[in-house]
C-alpha cells in the first residue's frame, strides 16, 4: 500500500491537551468542506493512557451541514483538515482515520487507546452542536473535556452530562445516554500494520505511529 508521510511535531505529549488559536483561510475552509452521509451525528472519542488508565485526551467529531471535528487543545493537525480555533474541516474518513492513528498507538515508550461513542441526531440538534463549536473559539491546554462538556450540556438531550476537566468522567457519562453505541479503537484492531496509509515521523524522521 502506498503510504504517505506526514512530519508532526511532538513537542508535547502526543495524546494531551496542548492547542493554540488557528485562523484558517475562507478559500482553504472553503476546498475542505466535506459533507458526510447521512445520519446526523455526534461522535465522542475518549484517550486512554493503557499504562495508567487515565483519560489523556477529548474530541469531538459532528456530522451536521457538514463534518467537523472540535479537537479543543488538541495537538493533531493535517494539512487536508484546516483549523479555525480548535474546529478542524475536510473530515472525510480518511482523515477521521488519520486522526485514529495519531491518538491509537502502541510502542515501546506509550500505548494509548480511544472509546468512541456514537450518538445519531436530529439534523437541527447536529447544527446546533456544530454552531456551538465553531463559536466556542480557542481553547486553553487542559481543558479538552471541560470545553467539549460545556458545549453539550446546554443542548436538547445532553443536559445530563456533567460540566468536567476529566475525559473519562465525560466520557462515561456520554456513554450511558440512550442510544448511544460504543466502540473500542486500538492500534492493534485498527488496521493493524497499516496506519490507514499514513505513518507519522517527528522533527527527526524517526516514526511515532
Amino acid at each position: 500500500m502506498l503510504r504517505v508521510i506526514a512530519a508532526v511535531s511532538v513537542a508535547l505529549t502526543l495524546a494531551g491537551c496542548g492547542g493554540e488559536s488557528l485562523w484558517a483561510s475562507d478559500e482553504e475552509v472553503a476546498r475542505a468542506v466535506y459533507v458526510a452521509p447521512p445520519p446526523p451525528s455526534v461522535t465522542l472519542f475518549t484517550v486512554i493512557n493503557g499504562r495508567t488508565g487515565a483519560g489523556a485526551h477529548t474530541g469531538l467529531l459532528i456530522n451536521a451541514s457538514q463534518r467537523v471535528l472540535f479537537d479543543p487543545a488538541g495537538t493533531w493537525t493535517h494539512p487536508a483538515a484546516p483549523e479555525r480555533n480548535d474546529v478542524h474541516f475536510g473530515m472525510t474518513d480518511r482523515v477521521v482515520n488519520f486522526y485514529r492513528d495519531y491518538h491509537a498507538r502502541d510502542t515501546a515508550d506509550e500505548h494509548f487507546y480511544i472509546i468512541e461513542h456514537t450518538l445519531v441526531l436530529s439534523p437541527g440538534t447536529a447544527e446546533l452542536l456544530m454552531q456551538r463549536a465553531m463559536s466556542n473559539g480557542a481553547v486553553a491546554k487542559a481543558n479538552c473535556a471541560n470545553s467539549i462538556s460545556a458545549i453539550l450540556r446546554d443542548v436538547p438531550g445532553f443536559e445530563s452530562l456533567p460540566q468536567t476537566y476529566f475525559p473519562k468522567k465525560l466520557g462515561a457519562a456520554f456513554g450511558a445516554l440512550p442510544g448511544v453505541t460504543e466502540r473500542i479503537v486500538t492500534e492493534e484492531n485498527d488496521n493493524p500494520g497499516e496506519g490507514h496509509g499514513v505513518v507519522m515521523v517527528d522533527k527527526k524522521g524517526r516514526r511515532i505511529n
